[in-house]
């Protein structure tokens, strides 16, 4: 092994040529920031070829991976250079240093040693930091000993944040200083026991790669129109370098301090624009005079727009700039400086959220609703025993009650749930008898999402309603509310644990219990409210064991997102700050809207917007904020809509196209998607996978190869504070 060290890393290379460790001495937690290989054998998994500093490369057609070649490792003090020859063709060098200042300085050099040019159509090199799941009740080993990458790729100022996930400090910085990154992909490898009746059932990681040439396959992704995906020449003898700087930040605004250090411009922007409403971006431009700016949008990016005389300098770096886009979707706003070098942000521009909402509850109530002759009678397609495909239904309700009434629209929601849901989710229609629509068991989180809808439906007035008085949809909802978080009204073990479970309920609570004390339905507010105080203290006298991060998967925001968001209701305010310091490490931070999301990676097998999740956590996160005025939790929750609302864009022209009213659970954020290239950038189901078989083949069937199946609950939480969230948000943007 060849290792080097200043007062604060510690770097050694294993004789294979990849980075075995890199530590950071003042780390109280001892935290190896990149994927061990010994972690890798102990658990099976074979991805030796994947390691920090190993890389493939592409020549004239003709691949290279560095697994396969020994290289030399040279050192000199506080200097390793790990050197190969490829075939006396090229020569991979990459040099890593300790400077003074306590940064690590990464050189990567591709060399031609021959006397002609060379087309290099691919060139990846693996930056595998931590980005590991432990399947580990220990919930500490997954906050302290893994990390969140969270990537702002750009021309020639890609930066990365490694946020660990215990947002307790001593994070990591990437900072590109050299060359020109064309994009970050990411490889996933998992192991799932979801069959096996095991607790935490998943494990995993991602590796990610910096794509330095080339991108997807030929006929992959076609749509993404943002991100360079070209060849690069290499003349005759020539070298092309890249360089990077690693540096400690504890926090975001550390990080961008770090940046400009790095001479990095540093760009705030408003990740959601409206149609026809100003855009305001504000930039500081390290030392540089900005020669153009300009708008690209469109399909194929073929829009474009020179923004000069929308530019206003502000001072010796800073500038301001302000304009109005007629052109919904996707806008890429790049920045050309007088030293050759360019930058940029990605922003989405959308019509009015009533808009989008109209859209697509008029999508469901046309396309999905099956009424009284439909193969499932009075069901919305697609068809799912899970509850949160209840979600649509939901959503359907709450836009009636927000916006403009549509009778027809509340009558078949009214319908399914008494003719359809109810009779299907339990035995005769009895809600104190759930049905065992998975075989040996049920859910109890189903209940939740039905507590709901019969709650949405009491909101409406009898001469709305169809079947029955508001009154009666009130006490359904009590019932199964009861149902949902009383252990005492199950049998069976499970059933019996899932109800003491937290829930994304937490988000309808308090006007649950308000509307039932107002309406006098006494026995049932105290019954529920006794069982959720109950609920909560527990897991609030247990907030330091962070037990409640662990779901039936492993750490995971379906978690602690429910969790920050519950003991923000129940006003815990010490627990909320607990688990919401969880939530600042999961949401991104990044120069494209589609990666400032809640982090994620199961249903896409890669960094994801995970729709139902993201929009939960981002209503979490606003709780928190509701509760202690922590600016950077209002920040973290407007950061993260864009991205969930990017699933319902038919508008969006750099990824997976879909039609008015339709909408997608996942998009994939990465490009190139490693495991599955087709899926780089695109918006998907998790069905997608059923293709690949193994544990996807039992998971998935045939019937449900849709995106949308539980489209609409996610959408429905984040509606419950986003317009108080947008506008505050608006009057509080720092830039202004």
């Amino acid at each position: 092994m060849t290792v080097i060290e200043n007062d604060k890393i510690q770097l050694e290379v294993a004789k294979a040529g990849y980075i075995k460790s890199l530590i950071m001495k003042e780390d109280q937690y001892h935290m190896n920031w990149v994927i061990d290989n010994q972690y890798l054998k102990q658990n099976d998994y074979n991805d030796s070829n994947k390691l920090f500093g190993q890389f493939k490369l592409t020549i004239d057609g003709n691949t290279f991976e560095s697994y396969q070649m020994g290289p030399q490792i040279l050192q000199n003090n506080q200097n390793i250079s790990v050197i190969y020859t490829i075939e006396k063709l090229v020569k991979v060098e990459f040099d890593y240093f300790l400077d003074q200042e306590g940064q690590l300085v990464w050189t990567i050099k591709l060399i031609n040693l021959t006397s002609s040019a060379l087309t290099v159509n691919y060139f990846g090199v693996w930056i595998s930091f931590a980005y590991i799941m432990f399947r580990d009740k220990n919930v500490a080993r997954n906050m302290h000993q893994s990390t969140a990458v969270f990537p702002s790729i750009s021309t020639n100022f890609t930066k990365l944040n490694l946020v660990r996930r215990d947002n307790a400090g001593m994070s990591l910085g990437l900072y590109q200083i050299k060359g020109e990154t064309k994009s970050i992909g990411t490889y996933c490898d998992y192991d799932n026991k979801f069959f096996e009746n095991v607790s935490p059932s998943l494990d995993g990681m991602l590796f990610h790669q910096l794509i330095l040439a080339g991108g997807y396959d030929e006929n992959n992704n076609p749509n993404d129109w943002i991100y360079s995906q070209s060849d690069i020449t290499l003349g005759p003898d020539e070298c092309q370098v890249w360089q990077y700087v690693m540096n400690v930040n504890d926090n975001t605004n550390e990080f961008y301090k770090n940046a400009k250090a790095a001479h990095h411009p540093v760009i705030v922007f408003d990740p959601l624009s409206i149609i026809g409403q100003e855009i305001h971006i504000k930039i500081d431009s390290a030392e540089r005079r900005v020669i153009t700016v300009k708008s690209i949008s469109g399909r194929n990016g073929q829009t474009k727009r020179l923004l000069n005389q929308n530019l206003v300098k502000k001072g010796t770096d800073n500038f301001e700039l302000t304009f109005v886009s007629d052109q919904l979707g996707e806008h890429k706003i790049e920045f050309t400086f007088d030293d050759g070098t360019s930058d940029f942000i990605v922003l989405n521009v959308m019509p009015p959220l009533d808009q989008l909402l109209e859209t697509r509850v008029d999508y469901l109530s046309t396309h999905s609703y099956l009424g009284p002759d439909g193969e499932v009678p009075y069901a919305f397609t697609p068809v799912s025993n899970q509850g949160e495909s209840l979600g649509k239904l939901n959503l359907i309700l709450k836009k009636n009650l927000l916006g403009q009434l549509n009778i027809q629209q509340v009558q078949q929601v009214e319908a399914s749930a008494v003719h359809y849901v109810k009779q299907k989710w339990f035995q005769d229609g009895d809600l104190r008898t759930p049905a065992f629509l998975y075989g040996s068991f049920y859910r109890c989180m189903d209940f939740e999402y039905i507590g709901h809808l019969f709650y949405l439906l009491s909101e409406f007035d009898e001469d709305v309603l169809q079947i029955n008085q508001p009154n009666t949809y009130l006490k359904w909802a009590a019932d199964v509310f009861e149902l949902r978080v009383d252990p005492d009204l199950h049998e069976t073990d499970r059933g019996k644990e899932e109800a003491q479970m937290l829930g994304v309920y937490f988000l309808y609570i308090d006007s649950l219990l308000n509307k039932l004390k107002a309406h006098h339905l006494t026995d049932e507010y105290h019954k529920i409210n006794e069982l959720w105080t109950k609920t909560t203290r527990r897991i609030a006298s247990q907030s330091k064991t962070y037990n409640a991060a662990i779901t039936e998967h492993f750490y995971d925001n379906a978690g602690f997102g429910p969790t920050a968001g519950a003991m923000s209701s129940a006003k815990q305010k010490e627990s909320a700050e607990l688990y919401g310091e969880l939530l600042l490490a999961n949401i991104g931070i990044s120069n494209d809207f589609r990666a400032q999301n809640p982090d994620r990676w199961w249903e896409a097998l890669s960094y994801m917007i995970h729709s139902l999740w993201g929009g939960i956590t981002s209503a979490s996160a606003y709780k928190v904020f509701e509760l202690n005025n922590n600016i950077e939790y209002l920040k973290a929750s407007y950061r993260s809509l864009p991205g969930i609302l990017y699933c319902y864009d038919n508008n969006a022209t750099a990824t997976t196209p879909i039609s008015t009213g339709m909408a997608a659970s996942t998009y994939s954020v990465a490009g190139p998607h490693i495991n599955r290239p087709d899926l780089s950038r695109a918006r998907f189901g998790q069905a997608t996978f059923h293709q690949d078989g193994g544990i996807f083949k039992r998971l998935f069937t045939g019937n449900e190869k849709t995106s949308d199946w539980d489209m609409g609950k996610n959408l429905l939480h984040i509606l419950t504070a986003s317009v108080k969230k947008l506008l505050l948000f608006m009057k509080i943007m720092t830039f202004r």
